[in-house]
């Protein structure tokens, strides 16, 4: 039936049912990347947390393999574009992970709670989605501009080809296959090591099944985009899971509907509130929840915009760059996502000690 339909069709189909696997898998596991933080820092619980790290180690080693198999060419992703905005990635990074302990979780946990019926949610889905629209496209765009044009960095004039990490050692005189099969190997089969040596997450099935599924659910994102969606004529940009732009162009398409076409993103989305509010009624955990109090609303409208502007800035959130971006091995995901946890620990400690002064004086160590 897939084959009578257009190649957009066919993959905004498939974008709704990979998203709707992750809503039911992030519904059912409590997989939220704030939460795994918070956990670290309030109770020394590392369980989320290294469902995380498997996350990304299992859609590095399954894309990567995809990519050296020759099934997609990972080069056509934005996040391994010859221009390294790094200063965008640390800047967007720490606003993200600032924004997304203030409104209760990242994109993808928002997008979660929504489905399993958190009213706050909504408000924060629309804050979120009109700044991102706003720095994409909008009012904060031509700071955007103005920012990428100070501070990007064309990494071809260092002799890469990209900005992945193989194609900057290949740039200093390593093979490029071997540089790959390598960091790919260095990096993934360390962060499992780290996982798997503790006896706790090992006998966590929930904790190891969020971050095998949502890893192979990445690497089955480039398949579609990459394979399905390579039209000889049009293409379809080769994407994965990400979150805070599509919530911005999801808006855009819900108001513009005649005349916006889907993408994998707009149809994602729609897939992860709606497997999400499936897996909820399935487990009775559907349940209306709204703001305790103006503070607490407040909290959620600065912390949906900080996380609006700095996903586009820093081009992902903790999927978008800590899982999707980090699979093809790019130095830009990496520093995008170190400043994501900096400034979620530094919200963290900003809730705990009630100021920004003492959150950054906690967080390196002086009380």
């Amino acid at each position: 039936m897939l084959e009578d339909m257009s190649i957009n069709t066919q993959v905004a189909i498939l974008a709704f049912v990979l998203g709707g696997l992750f809503g039911i898998t992030a519904q059912r596991t409590n997989f939220c990347t704030m939460g795994a933080l918070s956990d670290v820092v309030f109770i020394g619980d590392w369980n989320r947390f290294r469902a995380w790290m498997l996350a990304i180690a299992v859609a590095m080693l399954t894309s990567q393999g995809l990519e050296l198999f020759g099934v997609v060419d990972l080069s056509g992703s934005i996040y391994r574009s010859v221009n390294l905005g790094w200063l965008g990635a640390i800047i967007g990074g720490l606003m993200f992970g600032f924004g997304m302990t203030l409104a209760g979780g990242c994109a993808n946990k928002t997008l979660v709670r929504l489905g399993g019926g958190n009213l706050k949610s909504i408000v924060v889905v629309l804050v979120l989605g009109m700044f991102a629209y706003m720095t994409l496209r909008g009012l904060i765009g031509l700071a955007r501009v103005q920012l990428q044009a100070f501070s990007m960095t064309d990494v071809s004039g260092w002799g890469a080809g990209n900005q992945g990490m193989p194609e900057l050692l290949a740039a200093l005189g390593a093979p490029v296959i071997p540089a790959r099969i390598a960091l790919a190997v260095i990096i993934a089969g360390g962060l499992a090591i780290f996982c798997f040596k503790d006896a706790g997450f090992r006998r966590s099935p929930r904790d190891i099944g969020a971050g095998l599924v949502v890893g192979l659910l990445v690497a089955a994102a480039w398949v579609v985009t990459g394979v399905v969606g390579a039209d000889e004529f049009d293409p379809v940009p080769l994407t994965s899971m990400t979150f805070v732009a599509p919530i911005g162009e999801s808006l855009q398409y819900l108001m513009t509907f005649t005349g916006a076409s889907i993408n994998f993103g707009i149809a994602a989305v729609g897939g992860i509130v709606v497997g999400a509010f499936l897996s909820a009624v399935a487990r009775r955990e559907f349940h209306i929840e709204s703001f305790t109090d103006a503070d607490d609303m407040l909290r959620h409208l600065v912390g949906a915009a900080l996380m609006g502007t700095g996903g586009v800035l820093a081009l992902g959130c903790t999927i978008g760059q800590g899982i999707t971006g980090m699979s093809t091995l790019s130095l830009g995901s990496l520093i995008a996502i170190a400043a994501i946890i900096v400034g979620g620990l530094l919200g963290l400690k900003y809730q705990e000690e009630g100021s920004l002064g003492g959150a950054i004086a906690a967080l390196v160590g002086r009380s």
